[in-house]
């Protein structure tokens, strides 16, 4: 039964697939990140093993909200690594050892992807008429904003 919450199916069918993208997009960021933290070493080993736990806690809780958001609006959340990977327009990285500052610009560059598709996403949910989703988006925007702040930070 889809919800009846004042949006056609046209825009939400719109706003869902902008959602699918997003998650498959930050499931990918999370399990880099994961990996990075995993991987890490040098003279920097702790400072950026702790900051990509808490960067990989988050994204854990934003992976949830979306898939949330894509069933609150009726549609189907994707689940699995396969539907992930054909989604997402980030790249994975194996596992391996990579110089800390490789690993930051890595994720500084998929931060900054994200960005740029949440405003593609924002876009399409303000012009389907999405204002719950639209203000949660810009929400997202924000904390990406400040992530890809911060590990910019660390390359200056």
């Amino acid at each position: 039964m889809k919800p009846n919450l004042g949006l056609s199916g046209k825009a939400r069918d719109a706003v869902h697939e902008a959602l699918v993208r997003l998650l498959a997009d930050e499931h990918v960021l999370y399990v880099k990140t994961r990996n990075f933290h995993w991987n890490v070493t040098g003279l920097q080993f702790g400072v950026l093993h702790e900051l990509f736990e808490k960067q990989y806690d988050a994204l854990a809780e934003v992976i949830d909200e979306v898939a949330e958001r894509i069933r609150i609006l009726g549609g189907v959340a994707p689940g699995s690594m396969k539907e992930f990977l054909k989604l997402a327009r980030l790249d994975e990285q194996p596992g391996g050892l990579l110089e800390a500052e490789k690993m930051i610009a890595i994720l500084l560059g998929d931060h900054e992807s994200v960005i740029r598709s949440l405003r593609e996403a924002i876009r399409v949910a303000d012009e389907a008429g999405d204002a719950g989703t639209n203000d949660f988006l810009t929400g997202l925007l924000e904390d990406h904003e400040k992530t890809a702040w911060m590990l910019r930070a660390h390359l200056e």
